[in-house]
């Protein structure tokens, strides 16, 4: 889509609450646009998740409320390169594209994503302007086994930020996720890239459920959680820039150290410690009492042979 007519669309939106509904007459009054132009915007935006009431008499108003980056603040926030979209296949994807060119620290930002992935190629719900997608590129001269505990990191990064605003019930699950009152907020993605004259390429991907739509939470194939019902209102763009900030600068003490300091941030929200579970490694199942991660980020386990620590492949994590 060009940019001139997501341009269109972010100018109606705008106009746009989940409060009350807006004329169709008002809408393009405002925009100098035609009735039927505006009905045509409204129905195209259906294909990206934006869901928005019609009622003939009423006109226009949205399911639920939508937050969008402001692209000018967003740039006084962050001191890198910002490329930022309204509609992309996949942050990751557009970093791994363009690695060649970028520094540490660049980073990708997208309103909707049409095909964003999560771990092992699960499809990432990616809503026009309900949530937070992102990906951030790095280079690095550390090696990939010394980089296993680099999701852990990002996770510890994510949490202290969102304490900083106010969210409460945060807990953290190995090796990616990170929870909201028991149910999944948010995932992190690491992917390498193919080049490494320059060091390890490393792209790291974040989703971050902002206010899921009804319509959207029903894809989902597990109990999800997301920002809106926090006290105060979280400024999108602020939020995006303070991510930014933490995660780099984690990331450049988890280069310098690596996980060991780490470690006690991680276990003090791990939802699982000191609980009995199960670590799925098919075809095998270990089960135990979970005590946290070790300095390379294995999952530490109680078990019947003593205590084990297990890391690499497929694992999955679930409580007894």
């Amino acid at each position: 889509m060009t940019m001139q007519h997501w341009a269109t669309k972010r100018d109606i939106l705008a106009l746009l609450t989940a409060d009350k509904f807006v004329s169709g007459e008002q809408i393009a009054t405002a925009l100098g646009l035609t009735r039927g132009a505006v009905n045509q915007h409204i129905d195209a935006m259906a294909q990206y998740g934006i869901d928005i009431y019609s009622v003939k008499g009423k006109g226009y108003q949205l399911a639920e409320p939508i937050s969008l980056i402001d692209e000018s603040r967003l740039l006084t926030l962050i001191d890198k390169r910002c490329f930022y979209f309204d509609d992309i296949d996949s942050t990751n994807g557009f970093l791994m594209a363009h690695a060649a060119e970028l520094n540490s620290g660049d980073v990708c930002i997208a309103e909707y994503q049409s095909k964003g992935r999560g771990r092992r190629g699960r499809t990432w719900q990616s809503p026009y302007g309900h949530h937070l997608y992102t990906s951030v590129f790095w280079r690095t001269s550390l090696t990939p086994p010394q980089l296993m505990g680099l999701s852990l990191v990002i996770g510890c990064s994510m949490v202290q930020v969102l304490k900083a605003f106010g969210v409460d019930g945060l807990s953290v699950k190995w090796p990616n996720d990170i929870y909201r009152d028991g149910r999944k907020l948010a995932g992190v993605l690491v992917e390498l890239g193919a080049n490494q004259a320059q060091g390890l390429e490393l792209v790291i991907g974040l989703g971050l459920n902002m206010n899921m739509s009804k319509a959207q939470g029903l894809k989902i194939d597990q109990p999800w959680s997301d920002l809106s019902g926090v006290e105060n209102q979280i400024d999108k763009t602020m939020l995006m820039g303070q991510l930014h900030q933490q995660i780099c600068e984690d990331i450049e003490h988890f280069e310098r150290t690596g996980l060991v300091d780490f470690i006690a941030r991680w276990n003090q929200d791990d939802q699982f410690m000191g609980k009995a579970v199960t670590l799925i490694m098919a075809p095998n199942e270990v089960y135990g009492t979970y005590c946290g991660i070790d300095k390379d980020g294995a999952v530490m386990l109680n078990t019947a042979q003593g205590k084990q620590s297990y890391i690499g492949g497929e694992i999955s994590l679930r409580a007894d």
